[in-house]
């Protein structure tokens, strides 16, 4: 055989030699997979002033508080009271912390003082009784700082999470000046806690 032809035999071999390598390599390689599947939760606070029928009042003014007595002819010393109620939606899945907000006040309400309760009830009035959130005398526009309570989830897919009751009791102090008038929007913001 010449030179030549050697030459051609050999180059011929280191082919197949180097293709029967990548089959040999292939046949050693191998993958898995993993998927991870992420769907955002609900959350969704809603508000009552009866107790019983829940919505939505996500902007202000909100729901209009039912207060007792008439709190558009108030005089020195009269107290009037009003319950609300918060919970999750059905729709939610975490519990949260809520945090009563400082009240947004606009016209006069110099001379005017709260007290806000949780009570274990729906309801308002002198005599109910509960955890003070916010203390007796605290002015209607006065700071307040780390008021908060906290909320469970119910079902998921089916049923609201358990309510809380407050209870907001106003006073009128006695430097209320005659024909003033003002009002409070208290909000109550609601944060996820998972």
């Amino acid at each position: 055989m010449s030179t030549r032809g050697k030459v051609r035999a050999l180059l011929a071999g280191g082919l197949v030699l180097g293709v029967g390598a990548a089959v040999v390599l292939a046949a050693w390689n191998d993958s898995e997979f993993a998927t991870g599947t992420f769907t955002a939760g609900n959350f969704n606070l809603q508000g009552s002033t009866d107790g019983t029928a829940f919505s939505d009042h996500a902007a202000s003014p909100g729901a209009a508080l039912p207060f007792t007595l008439n709190p558009d002819n108030l005089a020195p010393g009269d107290t009037v009271y009003a319950p609300f109620a918060v919970r999750l939606a059905a729709n939610t899945s975490t519990g949260s912390t809520v945090t009563v907000n400082t009240p947004t006040a606009t016209g006069s309400v110099a001379n005017l003082s709260y007290q806000l309760i949780e009570p274990t009830s729906f309801g308002c009035s002198s005599s109910t009784t509960g955890t003070e959130l916010v203390p007796t005398g605290t002015a209607l526009d006065g700071a307040l700082s780390g008021v908060t309570f906290t909320l469970d989830p119910g079902s998921p897919t089916s049923d609201p999470g358990g309510a809380v009751f407050l209870c907001f009791k106003v006073t009128a102090g006695a430097g209320l000046v005659q024909g003033q008038g003002g009002t409070a929007t208290w909000q109550l913001t609601a944060a996820s806690t998972s």
